[in-house]
């Protein structure tokens, strides 16, 4: 973990609209850059109500998956012709398919010539994020994730031309998310503060919001739960999410994204529900290893505890009080599937490397198992 004078840098829009109603701002804003041909790229539900979007001229990719793979985002690219601007309007599905969209758009270049660190192109449009869950907080980040549908691996790719112009950030759009949407998104929220909260490339400046991220979600995630229509409750959670992203840029996540990414690329488990199946089993696992944090941690859910199967119990009792099944068995996923999907996570170096312990094949199996 690294000290107070380590160098780091930290990358984030140039503008940010954060609280309910600030949607509002969006046509003023396209109107003074210009923009005349914007885009919008959404899954089927909120394709159905661009109309909150208060934008004239629209077109829309409306077909965004869940866990979106290649072929996905390339019927995307292929729909945004010339456009000039690029919408997220989503969730982190969404908003990642758009960032890709934007440095694709009216070149011949395809995923493998962008992905990995730092090979996108300057992007010739604009970029706007607007998230409609507080979950991912991919909103304010630099990277996006899609499946090869090959492989069934995640294809990561990084880029400061991905980062977004323009980041609405607006809790009334959340206020129609179902309750077990909202307790699965607000548990990814807080892995991600978790995670480089306890990674080795922690740092101080991000501990700050990593713990607040935590706190808000402790606070404010059950209250959404059991009234969605909790104003203050959908804006603490929004803000946690926002947090989330901005620990991800400069530290990213651990072993619980690495160890969830295969229920969502070889079962199709949207990504927040996969990360909570997966939250008590990690932070376990990395308990005894950074046992100040995971102190913080619990004590921020209002779950005090110490010790392996004290934290682990302790994190499930805060997932299940939150309504979900915690079972990896009662959302499909097949027993036997369990040693194939230990391998495919395991390979997940990019992530695993920094997690505060190593975790072997074998492990990660057993995590498998202790979930199942």
């Amino acid at each position: 973990m690294h000290s107070l004078d380590t160098a780091l840098v930290m990358q984030r829009p140039a503008e940010v609209h954060f609280g309910a109603g600030t949607l509002a701002k969006l046509p003023e804003w396209v109107r003074a850059k210009g923009f005349k041909a914007p885009f919008v790229v959404a899954d089927p539900i909120n394709a159905a109500r661009l109309e909150v979007l208060g934008l004239d001229g629209l077109s829309v990719f409306g077909n965004v998956v869940p866990e979106p793979d290649v072929t996905n985002l390339m019927d995307a690219v292929q729909a945004a012709g010339s456009a000039d601007l690029i919408i997220g309007f989503g969730g982190g599905s969404a908003m990642d398919l758009a960032k890709l969209v934007a440095v694709l758009v009216g070149s011949d270049l395809t995923i493998a010539d962008v992905s990995g660190p730092n090979r996108a192109p300057q992007r010739k449009v604009g970029l706007v994020q607007i998230p409609t869950t507080a979950g991912t907080g991919s909103e304010v980040g630099t990277r996006a994730l899609v499946t090869d549908p090959d492989t069934l691996a995640k294809v990561a790719t990084e880029s400061l031309h991905m980062l977004a112009d323009l980041a609405i950030i607006d809790p009334a759009l959340t206020m129609s998310v179902p309750p077990f949407v909202t307790a699965a998104t607000g548990v990814d929220a807080m892995a991600h503060c978790v995670e480089a909260f306890t990674s080795k490339r922690a740092h101080p400046l991000i501990d700050a919001y990593a713990l607040q991220g935590i706190q808000l979600v402790g606070k404010y995630l059950k209250r959404a739960v059991e009234d969605g229509t909790d104003v203050e409750a959908r804006a603490g959670l929004c803000l946690a999410a926002f947090y989330g992203g901005v620990c991800l840029g400069p530290v990213n996540t651990t072993s619980g994204h690495a160890v969830a990414y295969p229920l969502g690329t070889r079962h199709k488990l949207p990504h927040g529900i996969a990360n909570a199946l997966i939250f008590p089993h990690t932070l376990a696992f990395n308990a005894d290893a950074c046992p100040d944090k995971t102190a913080a941690i619990c004590e921020a859910l209002g779950v005090p505890a110490s010790g392996q199967e004290n934290v682990r119990a302790a994190a499930k009792s805060f997932c299940e009080s939150l309504g979900l099944d915690m079972r990896l068995s009662t959302h499909g996923v097949p027993e036997d599937d369990l040693p194939a999907m230990a391998q495919d996570a395991h390979k997940i170096r990019r992530l695993l490397d920094w997690n505060p312990v190593d975790l072997s094949e074998a492990d990660i199996l057993q995590i498998y198992k202790a979930a199942f």
